[in-house]
């Protein structure tokens, strides 16, 4: 069975294309035989696209048209060029999507169908920069494919079952009964870095207390008792919480309302502001990306020197607000780009818990970690950096949707 797995992020559009020809999902995650990705933080009005086979790695940049026009100019390496590994487009049996919202009807893993599509496009009110992204990868590729079967993997399921004083806003009552409440997302990341966790530590996931810090051009934290998310930053929208790449993360709202009735603000200016111009880009004026940020402060900028401040501040605040809800901690997890790349943000957002014996071992930290413990010895948590997997984990449920038909 050839799956395909399309995971479309804010700023960029991964791909994977898994064989999973044996009767039984391996315990290990399988090599793709294809891997592909497009950047579009790589220059204002190009994309860069990376393409990983057995033969070989290509990379290449071209005008970007659309996410739609792109994203088929990335299948099109499945089957022609130096990185094809299958002969025509029909050998593919199912295709997976990440979708970030589900909203309350959907909690599980979806066959898409007119409907689901209906209700993905009607949720993009809550998640405007994704959604419409995922959307588009769906579409790509019924342009291509026709009718082969296509799961809809969505980000809010793992946290359906938070309490209701967590998903719940202090705001009229009669507002959570039309659905305004706490959903969560990047629950296909913490997920698996919860279940990934256990068998590195060599523990059951439902003895474990972990909080899950999946960091990357969006970021969300979780917290996880009993292998469940019972806390977590994102709320409603994605746009709550951290402080992220380009959104502004959890700011005081009546900040919202001030622009809206004394500096002219339309709804739509606004939503550009949070989503698209905040965060570390809307601070640093240099990028959402934080290799270019750490380059601008080796350079002497103090607005770049000041997002990373103001980043590293959030995200100890946002950790410690975790603790309580799961009464202590086993292991905390940094994962995505700047989770599993960056020693700094890792050493940074744990000195701030010092005073509670968290250690990180130096020299593992800078090491380039993977799946791997970078605490100390006598650290009192465990440390952990993984390689999240949200692909897979996509594959997996299309795998399983395939046998359950």
């Amino acid at each position: 069975m050839k799956v395909l797995v399309l995971n479309a992020g804010s700023s960029s559009q991964k791909s994977c294309l898994y064989d999973l020809s044996s009767e039984v999902l391996p315990e290990v995650p399988p090599h793709p035989l294809w891997e592909a990705e497009i950047d579009w933080t790589y220059q204002q009005g190009q994309a860069e696209l990376k393409v990983k086979t057995a033969a070989g790695t290509s990379k290449k940049s071209f005008p970007s048209q659309s996410r739609r026009a792109d994203t088929l100019e990335m299948l099109k390496t499945l089957w022609s060029g130096e990185t094809q590994v299958i002969e025509h487009p029909q050998e593919i049996d199912i295709v997976g999507h990440r979708v970030v919202h589900g909203g309350d009807e959907y909690q599980q893993s979806t066959l898409v169908t007119p409907k689901l599509k209906e209700a993905i496009a009607r949720l993009s009110t809550f998640a405007p920069i994704h959604n419409p992204a995922n959307l588009q990868g769906i579409e790509a590729i019924e342009d291509i494919l026709g009718n082969v079967p296509q799961v809809a993997v969505f980000d809010t399921a793992f946290h359906s079952q938070l309490p209701p004083a967590a998903y719940t806003y202090p705001i009229p009552y009669e507002l959570l009964q039309k659905g305004i409440r706490r959903y969560g997302f990047h629950g296909i990341s913490h997920e698996y870095c919860a279940h990934r966790a256990a068998k590195i530590l060599d523990c059951n996931l439902k003895e474990l207390r972990l909080i899950t810090c999946h960091l990357g051009n969006g970021c969300s934290l979780a917290a996880i008792r009993n292998g469940h998310s019972i806390n977590t930053t994102m709320g409603f929208t994605p746009l709550e919480g951290l402080m992220m790449g380009s959104r502004s993360g959890s700011i005081d709202p009546g900040i919202l309302l001030h622009l809206l009735r004394n500096c002219n603000y339309t709804v739509d200016e606004l939503d550009h502001l949070l989503n698209r111009d905040s965060g570390l880009l809307g601070i640093s004026g240099v990028s959402n990306d934080l290799r270019q940020i750490t380059a601008a402060i080796d350079r002497g900028n103090p607005q770049a020197q000041l997002a990373l401040d103001i980043y590293i501040h959030r995200l100890r605040s946002c950790i410690a607000s975790m603790l309580p809800s799961i009464g202590g901690l086993d292991a905390i997890i940094f994962t995505a780009g700047m989770g599993e790349n960056s020693a700094l943000i890792r050493s940074a957002a744990c000195e701030g818990f010092g005073f509670l014996g968290w250690k990180i071992d130096r020299h593992k930290n800078e090491s380039a970690p993977l799946d791997a413990d970078i605490a100390t010895s006598d650290s009192t948590v465990r440390i952990l950096v993984i390689h999240t997997q949200e692909d897979w984990a996509i594959a997996q449920a299309c795998w399983q949707q395939q046998i359950k038909n």
